[in-house]
């Protein structure tokens, strides 16, 4: 056995909730060290929705003007139809009076400023590469962490943060089976080109029934194009759940796109000029009853994996670093503080996982469209009161924890 003292933290995986979670503890004086299983960070991804709660954190450690120097801040959400038509539109972040603002940004630079800071403030030492974690032992004194290839490490609690196909969390669900997949599959991309509508704005177009769009800026680059980041999700009930992150081919999503050339956007070109194209299966799993077992919990997609919509996957681990640093700081007994941990936060995201299923940010859209049987319209206040649209958006915010005053932290 080598490496940890007893009174170190575990946190198994380097991912966005585990490098947030290391920041957090050691900005509390906590000691902890970071087991991730990749040797080394792929540049290789696409883009990432940030929100200002999420933001109020990273901001706390230090991290926002990093942030703002390889993202985009982003202006506002809007909603079209599939005829190219705005359906509505609400300015986002600080732009909306978040105290914080709203940053859409690669994930690859995302994790760089996040890792960047890890091994700068705990040391090189702290975040350990090439570590794949295959389960957890622990007794009355502390977790041992197993790890495959390389020696074992002796903590005083383990912080599962290993992603959605936690070993840690098969341990304790051993029998919950594959992920579940409700037959949609989504296929991203990133393209560089000029920017569209106000160079900042987070757009979603159409729906899943027949054909959907999301699309955001998320790189400026010095001679004026941007690199924008695309996905669609479609319908696939015929098919199996496919492997993550394949590839992907044009041909097996672009039909419903062919004539999508708007004044502000060409999105059958934007699909064509992709640097490369992934697909994904949509897949979440059914919300669990407990994450935490003895010194062992749970947090971020190993405990609440989910839909990624509304840039609530990354989010959520964040919020759950910031409560679990927060309550390890403020209690003497780490195992009281991670029972705390569970009742405060498991029931609300739970919900989330469950919202981000039926009831997504681009209901907005399905609503209009079922008012108007996918037809065009002449003015938007013939179809529906604006009024209603704002309410379901701020419905989804409330749910979601980044309405103005959860936000801000309050």
């Amino acid at each position: 056995m080598t490496g940890l003292e007893n009174n170190d933290i575990l946190v198994i995986g380097g991912g966005i909730g585990g490098l947030t979670m290391a920041l957090s503890l050691h900005r509390r004086g906590i000691p902890c060290r970071v087991f991730e299983t990749a040797s080394d960070f792929q540049t290789l991804g696409v883009g990432i929705n940030m929100m200002p709660h999420a933001i109020r954190v990273l901001s706390t450690l230090g991290l926002e003007e990093n942030l703002k120097r390889f993202g985009v801040e982003a202006k506002e959400f809007a909603y079209f139809n599939r005829h190219g038509q705005e359906i509505f539109t609400e300015p986002c972040g600080q732009f909306a009076g978040y105290k914080y603002p709203h940053f859409s940004i690669h994930r690859a630079d995302l994790h760089r400023v996040l890792y960047e800071a890890a091994v700068d403030r705990l040391g090189p030492n702290a975040v350990c590469l090439g570590h794949t974690c295959i389960g957890v032992e622990q007794d009355a004194t502390g977790v041992t962490a197993r790890f495959d290839d390389v020696p074992e490490q002796r903590g005083r609690i383990a912080l599962a943060y290993d992603g959605f196909h936690s070993a840690v969390r098969r341990q304790f669900y051993p029998d919950e089976g594959a992920p579940q997949f409700g037959g949609i599959n989504m296929w991203r991309g990133v393209t560089r080109r000029k920017p569209f509508l106000t160079g900042a704005s987070v757009t979603r177009v159409g729906t899943i029934k027949i054909g959907k769009m999301v699309v955001y800026a998320i790189r400026n680059f010095d001679d004026g194009t941007q690199l924008i980041n695309w996905n669609t999700e479609q319908p696939r009930h015929d098919q199996k759940l496919n492997d993550w992150a394949t590839p992907g081919r044009i041909e097996d999503f672009i039909e419903p796109f062919a004539g999508w050339t708007f004044e502000w956007l060409d999105i059958p070109q934007l699909i064509a000029d992709a640097d490369f194209i992934l697909e994904y299966p949509m897949v979440d799993r059914d919300p669990v009853n407990r994450w935490v077992f003895g010194r062992v919990a749970l947090a971020g997609d190993a405990a609440h994996p989910m839909y990624p919509r509304g840039g609530n996957g990354g989010a959520q681990a964040i919020l759950d670093a910031e409560c679990l640093a927060c309550l390890l700081t403020e209690e003497a007994d780490p195992l009281a503080a991670l029972l705390m941990f569970e009742a405060k936060r498991l029931k609300t995201v739970n919900k989330i996982v469950l919202t981000n299923r039926d009831q997504p940010p681009d209901y907005i859209i399905e609503t209009v469209e079922n008012l108007t049987g996918g037809a065009p319209f002449d003015q938007i206040e013939d179809v529906i009161d604006p009024a209603e649209l704002a309410a379901i958006s701020d419905r989804y915010k409330d749910i979601a924890l980044y309405s103005k005053e959860a936000a801000s932290g309050r």
